[in-house]
């Protein structure tokens, strides 16, 4: 029994270390799968790299520990039926993983299927955004993804300020996701892709030339094309045959134009032609691997060579890793409908360690990020110009747009930001490097149709003349404006309105939505409804409803401008100018030479200085620290009487007496009579459907003769008790009837702005020449050429007449300048008394000191005062100079 135990306590050792043995050695060899086009001209490259990359890596003794890499690569001629065969009979023969395909459309077919077998996808060049979704977790690449590349095309669009393109696509996978990824990228910027104009996948020149001839008639001309590499390049041949190579278009190509030229030969260099001036993006490679040996059969072709180069290599790594961890790459044979598969027992092993991918490959860093995309290292900008690629510049999510590599900028610049964007100069199509406007809307084939009212009233603003010609206030500011824009834009003026009445401006705007009219220009109010509908420009005029009712004009008077103050305030203030100027004379008189000199001299300087003070800064500057004391105090005083006498006369000359109750909207509302508009006008929709007044008591008026008959008969004969109109309209109505007022406040604020359709550029252009205007002064300009020959109203409500200023009103402030001006020369007269005690003492003390002459000899009272006048008359630095020479000769003078 013992004997026996013992033998299978032997068997069962040497059982488990064959077991062992066996796991723990290698095996011989490892199969991936590769799917790819072979005749293609990526497959081209990549067939050719990824040869290179399989002999580098099984004579590399470094990896894989002996076991040798084999690739089994199928054509798939980027067929998905093709592709699906291959992929079921690849996974017959144990791959580990499957390199490819380099079609996004085979690629979703094959990742679905690997998603089952658990057999992880490497592309080198299947870029559709959509792949890196969580529906594909099997799905690794080792190229950028489309939604980095639309990143950057969306900059490159934001730099140059196109706000709307046109995105031409092939109608795959590739290429709808690819354009979907570019719209919401450029909608983040503000710009938008306007029309997406789809070709089949294996399009024709025919194809082309139906999808080029179809975005003509549109406006923009910026065209972003992704599509396929094309050897031939098809889609630009037609492109120049349809002259669509002007200095109006912009071609931006995404990276298959790059890969096509990669793979020029010297033979295709006559098809350069027909690229002239198109921009595109090409992946860019930092090069940090420099020390592996290439074949220049594939390296420096294009860059899915390398991109498959290391793609071989990222395989080559996972399975080291796998195979270093003891994992054995065992398969699970099951049953479906397809016969039987083979799933990969460790596949979910595998794809964690494939994605903690981490060496220098060829292209540079290879890293996958969260999204098993490649990190990705930027892209290049280049333009062709004279039949040579020329790289203009570089992109990346942190550095944005710049002239050096990104992998040199991450030091310094994190962020992008479209200031710090920057490019070199760029050859555009018909030679100019002047940035293109990117679209047309209007050229001398097809003008812009700009709807204008054709006015029946106040036809100033805009109206259509007996001669057919177009003039008006709106019209000279829209030509005006329009000088102001850097490019020819053609346009012709189509009148909307019979002439005889004010048409609807609410269906002149609905015929620019429908594409009736391009734009309109006029007296459009900008307001809610319409702005849902079109885009309006900057307000060239300032408006807002205002109400107009009849008054009764008080006479005007010649001596109007004394009516502000009382006879009091009148006679008070000239004797402060009067008691003012004496106070000044007297404190600067010893101090300051401009209060000195002749009798007459200084009689003129001192009204002279006053009254002056009213209107600009004193010829005569104050020297002496009291007179600015009393100066300051004055200037507050003058400052606060001239406004007060300002504002009085403003009201004094602009009230009236109302022969109306109504002050305001809310008492026009309340009051329950009949309202006045202007045919046309907003004004009714907004007070029948804001205000809630009943449509009943809404009465259409359409010229100003109406106007004045509405408000003179009033409401009880028929008429109105007020009319509610723009105020642009109100103010050329008072023009020439000032028996009507405007009263209160315009109760809405707007403007008038020209409309044209959403999203047009034009609105966005022509605003800024406005702004323009505005700035320099030329919209007044024009205001006043229309409607200030008669004098230009100020359209200032009205508001009950003021009240005389009385004195009392300013009785405290003339008090405190009153105390100011006292204590100042009260000051002056002590220190000026001071001075003479001192002198007189002087002279008591020593007889020969230094004296001043005297106009009095005598003694008595006059002669001291006498004395005194002529003490104060002289210098006070000549006194001073007089002490001093008596303080430092006080024994008198000694001759030697």
């Amino acid at each position: 029994m013992e004997s026996t135990q013992g033998g299978l306590l032997l068997l069962s050792l040497l059982l488990i270390s064959n077991t062992c043995a066996c796991y723990s050695k290698p095996p011989e060899f490892v199969n991936v799968g590769v799917l790819f086009s072979f005749d293609s001209v990526i497959g081209r490259a990549a067939k050719a790299a990824m040869k290179t990359a399989v002999a580098d890596v099984n004579k590399d003794s470094k990896i894989l520990n002996g076991t040798q890499m084999r690739l089994i690569m199928e054509d798939t001629n980027c067929s998905v039926f093709k592709s699906s065969i291959a992929a079921f009979q690849m996974l017959e023969r144990d791959v580990v993983a499957i390199i490819g395909p380099q079609s996004s459309t085979v690629a979703h077919m094959i990742s679905q299927i690997a998603n089952g077998v658990q057999v992880p996808i490497i592309s080198y060049a299947a870029t559709d955004p959509t792949l890196s979704s969580l529906q594909f977790p099997y799905f690794f690449r080792t190229t950028q993804s489309d939604s980095y590349q639309m990143a950057a095309m969306a900059n490159l669009i934001d730099f140059y300020g196109w706000k709307e393109v046109i995105a031409i696509y092939t109608d795959d996978e590739y290429g709808r996701n690819g354009i979907f990824s570019l719209d919401d990228e450029v909608e983040k910027r503000m710009s938008k892709i306007s029309y997406k104009l789809a070709l089949p996948v294996n399009y024709s020149i025919s194809d082309v030339v139906n999808v080029l001839n179809g975005s003509i008639p549109l406006g923009p001309r910026v065209y972003i094309v992704h599509v396929n590499p094309d050897p031939a390049l098809k889609f630009f041949q037609v492109v120049n045959k349809l002259n669509m190579t002007t200095s109006d278009y912009i071609w931006l190509t995404t990276d298959w134009l790059c890969t096509t030229l990669s793979s020029f030969t010297p033979k295709n260099r006559s098809l350069l032609r027909y690229i002239e001036g198109v921009v595109g993006l090409c992946q860019h490679t930092p090069q940090l691997s420099k020390d592996k040996n290439f074949g220049s059969n594939f390296y420096g072709s294009n860059v899915y060579g390398p991109y498959a180069y290391d793609a071989v290599w990222a395989v080559a790594h996972t399975i080291n890793t796998f195979l270093n961890q003891e994992n054995s790459l065992t398969f699970t044979t099951v049953g479906s409908q397809f016969g039987k598969l083979k799933i990969f027992d460790g596949g979910e092993q595998f794809i964690k360690i494939l994605s903690k991918t981490n060496f220098d490959g060829l292209t540079g860093p290879i890293r996958f990020d969260g999204d098993r995309n490649l990190v990705p290292s930027g892209y290049k900008v280049f333009n062709m110009v004279n039949l040579t690629v020329r790289n203009v510049g570089y992109w990346s999510n942190h550095s944005g747009l710049s002239v050096k590599p990104p992998e040199t900028l991450k030091v310094n610049k994190t962020s992008s930001s479209v200031s710090n964007d920057e490019l070199g100069v760029i050859t555009w199509p018909g030679g100019k490097t002047d940035r293109p406007r990117g679209w047309v809307i209007g050229d001398s084939e097809r003008p812009l149709r700009i709807g204008i009212p054709k006015r029946a009233s106040f036809v100033e603003f805009v109206t259509e003349l007996s001669n057919h010609t177009i003039a008006g206030y709106c019209i000279d500011v829209f030509k005006e404006a329009l000088k102001l824009v850097p490019y020819d834009l053609p346009y012709r003026f189509v009148p909307f309105g019979d002439g005889a009445h004010n048409p609807n401006y609410d269906d002149l705007v609905r015929f620019v939505m429908e594409d009736v009219f391009d734009g309109a220009v006029g007296d459009i109010a900008i307001v809610t409804n319409r702005t849902r509908i079109v885009d309006y420009t900057q307000p060239y005029a300032t408006t807002g409803l205002v109400i107009v009712v009849p008054i009764n004009n008080s006479k005007a008077s010649t001596w109007v401008f004394l009516r502000p103050f009382t006879i009091e305030m009148w006679c008070v203030t000239a004797t402060a100018f009067v008691l003012i100027a004496l106070v000044i004379w007297l404190l600067e008189h010893r101090v300051n030479k401009d209060f000195r000199g002749p009798l007459k001299r200084q009689l003129v300087t001192i009204f002279l200085f006053s009254f002056s003070t009213l209107f600009k800064r004193n010829q005569e500057d104050t020297i002496s620290p009291l007179a600015r004391m009393v100066m300051v105090v004055w200037l507050f005083l003058l400052l606060v009487i001239t406004s007060s006498y300002t504002a009085s006369l403003t009201s004094i000359l602009t009230v009236q007496q109302l022969s109306s109750p109504i002050t305001g909207i809310d008492s026009l509302v309340a009051s329950r009579l009949p309202i006045g508009y202007q045919v046309g006008s907003f004004a009714y929709t907004y007070l029948a459907e804001s205000l809630f007044v009943p449509r009943s008591y809404l009465i259409p008026l359409g010229s100003p003769d109406e106007y004045e008959k509405a408000l003179r008969l009033g409401p009880q004969n028929g008429g109105v008790a007020a009319i509610v109109d723009e105020l642009p309209y109100i103010e050329l109505f008072l023009l020439d009837h000032h028996d009507f007022a405007i009263v209160g406040q315009p109760f809405t604020r707007s403007g008038w702005g020209f409309a044209f359709k959403r999203d047009s550029p034009l609105a966005t252009t022509l605003s800024l020449s406005i702004m323009q205007l505005s700035e320099n002064g030329k919209l007044q300009e024009i205001h006043e050429k229309w409607f200030c020959e008669k004098g230009c109203s100020s359209g200032v409500g009205l508001e009950n007449e003021p009240n005389q200023l009385q004195m009392s009103s300013f009785y405290g402030l003339y008090m405190i300048c009153g105390i100011f001006s006292l204590t100042a020369l009260v000051l002056f007269l002590l220190q000026t008394v001071r001075q003479y005690i001192y002198y007189k003492q002087k002279q008591m003390l020593d007889p020969s000191s230094p004296s001043f002459p005297t106009s009095s000899s005598s003694r008595g009272c006059y002669g001291v005062l006498s004395n005194f006048c002529d003490f104060i008359d002289e210098k006070e630095e000549a006194i001073k100079n007089m002490f001093k020479k008596d303080d430092d000769n006080p024994h008198g003078s000694q001759t030697v």
